[in-house]
């Protein structure tokens, strides 16, 4: 709908965000076993980190901010200096606690992408209207921004001169630019690349890792805010002490200094993704991808949703516009199930839709 200021708002009365990995409720809608699932519903890199044995100690101690784990992440991400380091509990908690530290504004989001920003922004007072990412000037209207890049589902990049062109604007308007890099790691180029993150410190700026999609370790629930550290300051005093576990803090410190792991699994996904995309490809669905998942708004998409979890493959619907999310099978044999399930579940909405 409109807001007489020449862009569009965003409509948040509709229910909480979803998200994938809901296979509770995907057993109960379609009636199969939890355990017989394929869940390609999540972008979270199936070839999970293989974190060391927890130190007994990790489990005995409370987290110490001073044992150098913000130094850890500081070094991986290319940030400067420390202090612009925030772990946290999963970029999760930062996304519902940042808009109240930011002034009330209209805050530009893309219509389609990480679902939690816009609620969470409302929630704190925010008005939220609907960006174009393709432009290098940014209407006067917008206070604040939400990128994330690559975006999720739609795959979208931006790149690094037109955020910090964006940027420069905003931070003219006491504005804030925050970008989410939660999929940038997967890349074989180097997230260094497109990311932000060596601009970490400066005013208006504020950057999301998280290390759960691409080491595979989301259950861990740990993430970094990186930005200017008065901000991550009052940050840390809103989710209050010991935001990180220490068992977290050992796995996610042994994947950052694991640079072998790394520069090998970049490859993979690499591969993985044109091997999902050619499947795709192939059946026609035009896609666009990150080394993560693939995502198509393909006409027949909801009808391939369904047509998927009746044969037991679990993927991401979204509605507006009606698009699906693929993620990645983990094994040889995930791979032939999923082909032989995409081929069905075609010829089956075609078949369908001829008669």
């Amino acid at each position: 709908m409109g807001d007489g200021m020449g862009f569009e708002s965003i409509d948040v009365s509709a229910p909480r965000p979803r998200h994938g990995g809901n296979l509770h409720e995907a057993a109960r809608t379609y009636g199969i076993p939890y355990d017989a699932w394929l869940d390609l519903s999540t972008g979270i890199n199936p070839h999970g980190y293989p974190v060391p044995p927890v130190p007994a100690d990790a489990w005995r101690r409370l987290p110490d901010d001073g044992d150098g784990f913000a130094a850890c992440a500081a070094a991986y991400y290319g940030v400067p200096d420390p202090l612009c380091v925030l772990p946290v509990a999963g970029s999760q908690a930062a996304i519902r606690a940042l808009p109240t530290l930011l002034r009330p504004a209209t805050v530009g989001i893309a219509s389609l992408t990480y679902s939690e920003y816009a609620p969470a922004f409302v929630r704190a007072g925010h008005r939220v209207a609907v960006l174009d990412v393709s432009g290098d000037t940014l209407p006067d209207a917008l206070t604040h921004v939400v990128v994330v890049n690559p975006n999720n589902p739609t795959a979208t990049r931006v790149d690094s001169g037109r955020l910090l062109r964006w940027h420069a604007q905003l931070a003219a308007r006491d504005g804030t630019l925050i970008v989410d890099e939660a999929f940038a790691d997967a890349y074989v180029d180097a997230s260094r690349s497109v990311s932000l993150a060596a601009h970490a410190g400066a005013p208006g700026l504020v950057v999301l890792r998280s290390p759960g999609k691409f080491f595979g370790l989301a259950g861990v629930r740990a993430g970094f805010v990186l930005g200017v550290p008065a901000l991550l300051h009052a940050l840390h005093d809103m989710l209050g002490a010991w935001t990180v576990s220490g068992p977290a803090r050992h796995a996610v410190a042994a994947a950052f200094a694991d640079h072998h792991w790394q520069q090998q699994m970049r490859v993979q996904l690499a591969d993985d993704s044109a091997r999902l995309v050619q499947l795709l490809h192939e059946q026609p669905l035009s896609t666009h991808a990150t080394p993560l998942f693939a995502w198509t708004d393909d006409p027949r998409a909801p009808s391939l949703h369904r047509a998927l979890a009746e044969r037991g493959v679990w993927t991401r619907l979204f509605a507006q516009p009606a698009s699906v999310r693929f993620g990645l099978p983990a094994t040889e044999a995930e791979w032939q199930r999923f082909e032989h399930a995409l081929r069905e579940s075609v010829a089956a909405i075609d078949t369908s839709q001829r008669g």
